[in-house]
């Protein structure tokens, strides 16, 4: 599996200039408790590559997966290219880095 890690750094950029779209994989309930500004959810436990392929398309942004603190967005990493994406990026610290910054969460 190929895995391209991504610091916190790198995502506020990605974010900041538009070029990034983050998907998280939490879980619903962790996902409203609060979540990277701009995070769109597609929670690891009813993951469907097809369903996140077609998302990728459309948007067209950069995307990166993230959750907690980087071991569920390998797991999606790991379920998106077995399926024939090429995807390979990941926020390495997850929610629990950004938040733990101070960065502004939604």
């Amino acid at each position: 599996m190929r895995v391209v890690d991504l610091d916190r750094e790198t995502v506020k950029q990605g974010l900041a200039d538009g070029t990034m779209l983050v998907i998280d994989v939490r879980e619903p309930h962790e996902y409203r408790a609060g979540h990277i500004p701009g995070a769109v959810t597609h929670p690891l436990s009813s993951f469907d590559p097809a369903a996140v392929s077609a998302l990728i398309e459309a948007d067209g942004r950069r995307p990166v997966f993230a959750c907690a603190a980087g071991v569920r967005s390998l797991h999606a990493l790991h379920a998106m290219q077995s399926s024939g994406s090429t995807v390979a990026e990941h926020y390495r610290g997850g929610f629990k880095d950004w938040y733990a910054a101070g960065e502004a969460i939604d």
